[in-house]
């Protein structure tokens, strides 16, 4: 193992973009994070602007490289890790031409639709279609709008210029390894929810010409292929000179989100689970297999782990919720709520959690506040409170908003293990979520199952990503990766909260069961 070398790491979330300096061994040595605005549009709209991401990933990484924690000619590669199925259309130069169209638009759901249908029908979906699409892909694409596929379709159908001018239809972190090295490429991982490529040979993932023919796509819009732990090219001369790297510093084609939290959190070999909660939630894994569960939306992807699939499922709010109950609730200002915001409120939001008895009064939150992915596929559910009675106060919503998240990873992680056929046990915790103690021992509680905290959790997609370009590099195997993750504390689930729990899932449940026809009925046209 190569030692004192190291990755300038780039995690490119919804909320803005973390670079980290990481060495080639999962150390973080020094990180700065710089905001992005998303824009919400009439219709499920949610666009954010290429730019804006861009000229964060300059500040950030300037001011880092600036502070000298290591030196410049020490940093070997750069690696982005970025939101999954967020989409930018580029002209031959580069440029982008409309904003991006994050995972959260959902305007493209009626072509998706429209491409899909076919007779007889299976859940909205032409049967011969399905088959064909479930067959080569292990999934199809989603109904709700939200992937690659669905933001094409939407340009191609609104925006018929930007459709015309497009050269490629990227993924938004390969769009930023166009910027860093002016190479159009993407990665197998990262092209998925294109839903557009031949994964049932893992180790020969291709586009699929009838596919593409059925979407009504043109292929020449798509980007080549490559694998993820493969060089893209140098950084461009002008960007390593404004950032103050050295100009033979390698870009490594990288993963998006889902893929390389899935490596930061150490859990590489085949059925290690993790939980992963920042702005959305998921529960996965490494699997030797090719397999979906169309009912819940659970299927093979292809990982950045060469020869590897992954379980791959997400759920649209976790980490999400909390800010919503901050923004939208807590803080909100009006003639009632004046003052500035805490600068600690999550940490405030713990501590009054704390406080409260597990379950909060049997209070529960639903948290489908921008609809559902998994384990069901909808627009129209939005969150509640149910069960407030007169001795309700604001202590008990701040937990019932923790435990519902748990609620819904548990319905979830059910699924998944039925998909890989045992128990995930124990589960490694990542995200910004995971720094919570309050919160990983509620997730421990509702989930029965160990919860292990890993170090420095918010840096699980940039650890990631140095480990993905460490690979890429030749001075770390995919194997050495446990023993080089660190955890700050194991939660066991407590025995006596079991059965609170137990009831108030089901009962999480049955207002799923009881209320979606009601969502569907009010949301529809919102969702249109």
């Amino acid at each position: 193992m190569k030692q004192d070398k190291y990755i300038l790491a780039i995690d490119h979330g919804t909320s803005g973009v973390k670079v980290s300096i990481i060495s080639v061994h999962g150390q973080v040595v020094v990180s700065d994070f710089e905001k992005t605005p998303i824009h919400f549009l009439p219709g499920g709209g949610a666009e954010q602007d290429p730019e804006d991401w861009w000229n964060a990933l300059l500040a950030t990484s300037k001011r880092l490289v600036g502070k000298g924690a290591v030196p410049a000619d020490a940093i070997e590669a750069v690696c982005v890790s970025s939101t999954f199925s967020s989409t930018v259309a580029v002209d031959a130069q580069g440029n982008h031409l409309m904003n991006s169209l994050t995972w959260m638009d959902s305007r493209g759901a009626p072509y998706v639709a429209e491409a899909m249908k076919g007779f007889p029908s299976v859940m909205g979906y032409g049967l011969l279609k399905i088959v064909e699409w479930v067959t080569k892909t292990a999934g199809a694409p989603s109904l709700s709008g939200k992937d690659d596929v669905a933001h094409v379709l939407l340009w191609k159908n609104e925006f018929p210029q930007v459709y015309e001018k497009t050269h490629m239809f990227l993924p938004s972190k390969d769009y930023l390894n166009l910027r860093l090295t002016g190479e159009f490429a993407a990665s197998f991982d990262s092209m998925h929810l294109f839903w557009t490529t031949d994964t049932r040979d893992i180790n020969r993932v291709h586009y699929d010409d009838r596919l593409i023919r059925i979407l009504g796509l043109d292929r020449e819009k798509l980007p080549p292929l490559k694998g993820s732990t493969e060089i893209l090219g140098p950084v461009l001369p002008a960007v390593a000179d404004e950032i103050g790297l050295p100009r033979d510093v390698k870009v490594v084609m990288g993963s998006p989100d889902h893929q390389c939290a899935l490596i930061g959190s150490g859990a590489v070999r085949e059925y290690e689970g993790h939980v992963y909660i920042g702005t959305s939630s998921w529960v996965q894994c490494i699997v030797p297999f090719k397999k979906s569960d169309i009912f819940h939306a659970i299927a093979s992807f292809p990982t950045a782990i060469p020869g590897k699939y992954q379980s791959v499922n997400e759920q649209d709010l976790a980490g999400g919720c909390l800010g919503f109950l901050a923004d939208n609730i807590l803080f909100h200002k009006n003639d009632l709520v004046t003052g500035e915001p805490p600068e600690n409120p999550y940490e405030i939001m713990d501590e009054v959690a704390r406080r409260v008895e597990p379950g909060s009064h049997k209070l529960i939150f639903t948290p489908w506040l921008n609809g559902e992915r998994t384990p069901v596929d909808s627009t129209t559910l939005r969150g509640g409170l149910y069960n407030i009675s007169k001795t309700t106060n604001l202590d008990h919503i701040v937990r019932a908003f923790l435990e519902g998240v748990a609620y819904n990873t548990r319905w979830s992680l059910g699924y998944v293990e039925k998909f890989v056929k045992r128990p995930l046990n124990p589960l490694n915790i990542v995200g910004g979520g995971a720094r919570s103690d309050v919160w990983c021992q509620i997730f421990a509680d509702v989930l029965d199952r160990e919860i292990r905290q890993v170090k420095d959790p918010l840096q699980a997609n940039a650890r990631g990503a140095a480990f993905i370009a460490s690979v890429g590099l030749g001075c770390i195997g995919f194997d050495d990766i446990p023993d080089l993750i660190s955890y700050e504390a194991s939660f066991a689930p407590r025995p006596e909260n079991r059965r609170i729990y137990d009831e108030l899932f089901g009962c999480f449940l049955e207002i799923y069961k009881k209320n979606r026809g009601m969502f569907g009925r009010l949301n529809q046209e919102s969702s249109a």
